[in-house]
């Protein structure tokens, strides 16, 4: 799936081209499953952080599949082992819409025995995100609150799960009262529909007045702000997305903390990598993780309506393509 010009869905063309064997390093997949995110939709627009190069850009973090080839040198991979896209490349070259793909094999990282294509291709990047963002950037402990912005999200749902495994307390915001049930139901014991209720009071009230430890916001913008009222002196507020595109603005509740967390500076080392696949793995294995699925579409041809459905913001969690 290649694009030669920036728009809508509608840009995305299906292609057949040559593809190379695996080099000194690199890795042979064939695609069994691909995660759609919100990345890969601002980027065939033009509102990622980074630019495609067009004609013939690529696209696609995150995938799972199985191992065909390797290249000379490549010790931790073999033909039929299981494997996720560690999702720390830039999509436009090494893009994983596709039925094949070639990858130097640091841009993989092992799936764990039983977990099925989709659940792989709907896990890494949603929890090394939530984790690495919460945990690791955040500080957030056990028996802390956080407040998770787009609760509903890929993320913001692994965020709940994420949370309730370290022990810690999700408070989930979404805009509408329509999808308050089903983060209750996903185990968020708090859930605000900020399109109806104060955030700041809610999170006031949960809280007992003391405000919470972390906020985990994928919005930003001039809203950003505001989101300082919701913690506690000495806080951390922790941005990584930005759906509202306008500047973000800092909060002014000093004193706290402002991070600005990207998951692809974690997962590019070996070591952020072994942290991240310890995490992921583990709560994959033991049930506590389990990737929640909002849709699954058949065929590359079916990209485009999974680019469509993620824009709507009608979804609940992750949408996937099977390949």
């Amino acid at each position: 799936m290649l694009f030669h010009e920036l728009g809508g869905p509608d840009v995305l063309t299906i292609e057949e081209i040559a593809l190379p064997a695996p080099g000194p390093g690199e890795v042979r997949v064939r695609v069994e499953a691909i995660g759609i995110n919100r990345a890969e939709a601002l980027f065939r627009s033009g509102g990622y952080h980074y630019q495609a190069t067009l004609p013939g850009s690529r696209l696609g973090y995150e995938a799972a599949g199985v191992v065909e080839e390797v290249g000379a040198g490549v010790t931790a991979y073999a033909p039929g082992d299981a494997v996720m896209a560690a999702a720390n490349f830039d999509f436009g070259v090494h893009g994983v819409y596709a039925e094949r793909v070639v990858l130097p094999e640091e841009y993989l990282v092992p799936r764990p025995a039983g977990v099925d294509a989709v659940a792989g291709a709907a896990a890494w990047l949603a929890y090394t995100t939530a984790y690495g963002g919460m945990v690791e950037a955040g500080g957030l402990r056990p028996g802390g609150h956080v407040v998770i912005t787009g609760a509903s999200s890929g993320v913001g749902t692994a965020a709940i799960q994420t949370a309730l495994r370290i022990g810690a307390v999700p408070i989930a915001a979404t805009r509408g009262a329509a999808k308050r049930e089903r983060l209750r139901a996903l185990g968020a014991p708090h859930v605000i529909a900020t399109g109806e209720q104060d955030l700041v009071a809610e999170v006031r009230r949960i809280t007992g007045g003391a405000g919470a430890d972390v906020v985990f916001d994928a919005i930003g913008g001039p809203g950003f702000a505001r989101l300082g009222g919701a913690l506690r002196p000495e806080g951390t507020a922790v941005l990584y997305g930005w759906l509202d595109r306008r500047p973000a603005e800092v909060p002014t509740q000093w004193p706290l903390t402002v991070r600005g967390y990207a998951n692809g500076a974690v997962v590019r080392s070996a070591e952020g990598r072994a942290r991240m696949a310890g995490f992921v793995g583990s709560g994959l294995r033991d049930g506590s993780l389990a990737p929640v699925i909002a849709e699954v579409f058949e065929g590359l041809e079916s990209l485009p309506d999974a680019h469509r459905l993620m824009e709507s913001d009608a979804h609940l969690g992750k949408i996937v393509v099977r390949v």
